[in-house]
């Protein structure tokens, strides 16, 4: 199971409702911010999040409404000290604005007691662990080296709970063993091996993130048949044009990418305050039948 909350769901400017761009994807023990805008920790800490395991940022592009708050939050997490390593994923030109923003403006002075790792964004895989894989994949926008987020949960084998009660195995270590493939010897002597009490293996929860884009014809084939998609739909398609001159997408656009690629639920994000709520509500809903407008502090499984 993938879970999102989104942290912040503006469009370039926070309003009194939206705050900017950042979002939290949370698989297992694992936590990835996706992008980090002004006040996001606040956020973070008005969601309940906090801080604790937060050691891994992703960034989409360069723009300053997506990354100004990294200053802030890497400060926190190192005075709070509530993790020892802090790893910023991005393109090369976001990548050089998060260096300066951390190194020369953050701690002038010297590097901090956080280990900072900056990792240079390429398409393709940026990391990988026995549950999961993350994989990069390019984004046209008006600013260099942009890109959109691929999460995917291996394929495993669910345990079988009647099974389960059935040879009396416990809750606990036991199961958690017998889950990760190996066998179990219960109290009572018992052998019990993993085939026992694994069910058909089923493939995992797949998300896909982008961020800023003006165009949705090429992300296709790296999005399809995804579980989730959350993209930025900032204009109303009666405003095209401006999406256009703004290198932004309209909703109609947004909603094209999900029917065409076979997505499962669609989430449009980076909402522009120049609209009413309920209009764009009314535009989304029509234009694909799976479709949630995010606020901030919105909660979703995949």
């Amino acid at each position: 199971m993938i879970e999102v909350t989104f942290l912040g769901t503006a469009a370039s400017i926070p309003s009194a409702e939206r705050g900017l761009s950042s979002l939290l994807v949370r698989q297992g023990g694992e936590r990835f911010l996706v992008d980090c805008g002004e006040g996001t920790q606040r956020q973070l800490i008005r969601s309940g999040i906090g801080f604790r395991r937060l050691d891994r940022v992703l960034l989409t592009h360069g723009h300053l409404d997506h990354l100004l708050g990294l200053g802030g939050l890497a400060g926190t997490i190192n005075l709070w000290r509530t993790t020892d390593r802090l790893t910023i994923h991005a393109g090369a030109a976001a990548l050089r604005l998060a260096r300066t923003l951390l190194l020369d403006v953050t701690w002038p002075a010297g590097p901090p007691p956080l280990a900072l790792e900056f990792v240079e964004v390429l398409s393709g895989p940026i990391y990988e662990s026995e549950a999961l894989r993350v994989t990069a994949f390019p984004v046209r926008h008006h600013a260099p080296d942009c890109f959109g987020f691929l999460f995917e949960e291996r394929r495993h084998q669910p345990l079988i709970r009647a099974r389960l009660e059935e040879l009396g195995v416990p809750s606990g270590p036991e199961r958690a063993r017998l889950a990760g493939g190996e066998p179990v010897t219960l109290p009572d002597g018992r052998h019990v091996d993993p085939e026992d009490v694994l069910g058909p293996a089923k493939p995992g929860a797949r998300l896909a993130v982008i961020g800023d884009t003006e165009s949705v014809e090429d992300l296709v084939d790296h999005v399809r048949d995804a579980d989730a998609l959350v993209i930025e739909s900032t204009f109303l398609d009666t405003d095209a044009d401006k999406a256009r001159a703004r290198s932004h997408l309209t909703i109609g656009q947004a909603a094209w990418l999900a029917r065409t690629a076979g997505i499962e639920r669609l989430y449009l994000t980076h909402i522009s305050s120049r609209y009413r709520l309920a209009d764009i509500e009314a535009e989304a809903a029509a234009a694909f039948p799976r479709v949630s407008v995010a606020r901030d502090f919105d909660r979703f499984q995949v």
